[in-house]
């Protein structure tokens, strides 16, 4: 699955607005229907919620709790319920005081205000740490960088995750202009979905035209 993501592209003022909204718009009539967002990223949940709009009922939302402070995650997460009524993926990000935060996002799971939790890290130094994590049987996903460039989630955790029957997205599938300019988008999209332990990747891009050819990558994959 292409998701679309929304780091750096969505924390926009209203003058870019606009712009979002026509990358949501083209992504959405391609297929996708996986989003993620984070506090971590300025204005773009909010960015994310209006470019939605009425679709939002239809899309799997995947975004994060980013904070040591219990009285900020509480007020993180109440700030994403008024944005998108519930979650479908909450993740805990960068494992920021994870092991405070996951008994009340269970709650809250238990509750249905949650389907599933997720942990994240962007940088193997923490891969040990996820992999603790990983192995409370607590978490319901993980996301991780995984590019030609960032391959060692394929040696430590996504045998991992397999074993315990995890979700896996993959962060940064693009790794960068560099990537890009080497690879081109459509092969670097091919190589991360081409691994059957990873359920998703999710580019991101402010460019409605690279949002439909990321999803029609996903599309055009073999069963």
């Amino acid at each position: 699955m292409i998701g679309l993501g929304t780091w750096r592209t969505f924390d926009v003022g209203p003058e870019g607005e606009a712009g979002a909204r026509e990358v949501v718009d083209v992504a959405w009539e391609a297929g996708t229907r996986l989003f993620d967002s984070s506090p971590m990223y300025g204005r773009a949940q909010q960015v994310l919620a209006r470019a939605l709009g009425a679709r939002r009922t239809q899309a799997i939302i995947a975004t994060k709790i980013w904070t040591p402070s219990m009285t900020e995650a509480h007020t993180q997460f109440h700030e994403q319920l008024g944005l998108y009524g519930r979650v479908e993926i909450e993740q805990i990000h960068n494992l920021v005081a994870w092991e405070e935060h996951l008994p009340w996002l269970e709650e809250q799971r238990d509750a249905g205000r949650i389907d599933l939790i997720g942990a994240t890290h962007h940088s193997p130094s923490a891969f040990g740490e996820l992999e603790r994590v990983m192995r409370t049987g607590r978490v319901d996903a993980i996301q991780v960088p995984y590019n030609p460039a960032e391959g060692e989630a394929a040696q430590r955790l996504l045998p991992l995750a397999a074993e315990l029957d995890l979700g896996v997205i993959a962060m940064r599938p693009l790794g960068g202009g560099a990537l890009v300019r080497r690879y081109g988008a459509g092969e670097l999209l091919k190589w991360t979905l081409s691994d059957e332990r990873v359920h998703a990747a999710i580019p991101a891009t402010a460019d409605p035209e690279h949002a439909r050819a990321n999803v029609s990558v996903a599309l055009r994959r073999s069963p």
